[in-house]
């Protein structure tokens, strides 16, 4: 994949973002001081945003053009990340009793085929 179409490389500079988002720099500075999004920083210093970022800066743009404050913007967007970590460990561990479940058949069905004397892997031969 090319660095430009990741959407985790940090390739957009503060006025960048405060153009595609019609906000101030400040805002941008001020969320990065609340820790509402970190981006990353240049050799030389310079904060740099990746397109996720700037989807979350974008969100928290309205939200707080709603009139929400910043520190509770930055709580539910820590809430909404928090519940997409619980959603997909509930989805693996869904994945993993599916297989336990699917294991436990197989082996109670070889297990009553061996105590009934007859080999599980053997065919009714006609």
């Amino acid at each position: 994949m090319e660095p430009f179409e990741d959407e985790n490389v940090p390739v957009f500079t503060v006025g960048q973002v405060a153009d595609m988002l019609a906000v101030k720099q400040a805002f941008l500075r001020r969320i990065d001081e609340l820790q509402v999004v970190s981006p990353q920083r240049s050799a030389g210093r310079q904060r740099r945003y990746t397109r996720i970022e700037v989807r979350i800066i974008r969100q928290v743009a309205s939200m707080a053009g709603e009139g929400m404050t910043l520190p509770a913007i930055r709580r539910i967007i820590e809430l909404e990340r928090r519940l997409a970590q619980v959603t997909a460990q509930r989805d693996e561990l869904a994945a993993r009793l599916k297989e336990v479940s699917s294991e436990r058949t197989r082996l109670t069905h070889q297990l009553s085929a061996l105590v009934s004397g007859v080999s599980p892997h053997r065919s009714d031969e006609g």
